[in-house]
């Protein structure tokens, strides 16, 4: 396994081991992307979710399930995960590009209309992207969920964005 053997996963793992959504429910807008794999005792996304699109159960070590039928992408579970494992991405944002939602726990918090280098989960450069909405409600407890507009073809690898020191 990719995660046990460099520390990150690659998307042929995370698709082998979690149910994705597939091209129809893309196709519908924004959803969430659980990338959580690994059986622990947690399950704050799914007490998050306000439509029940997440389903963890008994016992409390179970992955989290994502129903993508019924998720709204509203972005809830994001700021909840307490491993930021949980991404929500948009592949209809425009013909030519897809937006990546994603908590970013770290300064400075990056602004609107800003641009940046977006980054797989290795942490490697892959385009450029867009800052297009950051989101830092009280309910989200300190972990602010950015919005990327990028390059359609970046989606499913896009993860964040690089930091500015």
């Amino acid at each position: 396994m990719a995660l046990i053997n460099t520390g990150y996963l690659e998307y042929e793992e995370l698709s082998a081991i979690q149910k994705l959504p597939d091209q129809d429910r893309f196709a519908k807008g924004p959803v969430a992307i659980i990338e959580c794999v690994q059986e622990i005792p947690c399950n704050p996304c799914e007490a998050a979710c306000p439509v029940g699109a997440i389903h963890v159960g008994e016992p409390i070590t179970n992955l989290p399930t994502l129903h993508g039928e019924k998720c709204t992408g509203c972005g809830m579970c994001v700021s909840r995960c307490p491993g930021l494992a949980i991404v929500i991405v948009n592949k209809v944002y425009s013909d030519t590009t897809a937006t990546v939602s994603f908590p970013f726990e770290y300064f400075p918090i990056p602004v609107v209309g800003e641009e940046r280098n977006a980054m797989n989960r290795k942490g490697e450069i892959l385009c450029k992207g867009k800052i297009v909405k950051v989101m830092n409600p009280a309910a989200f407890d300190h972990t602010p969920v950015v919005t990327v507009e990028i390059p359609k073809e970046f989606a499913d690898e896009v993860r964040t964005i690089e930091r500015i020191r």
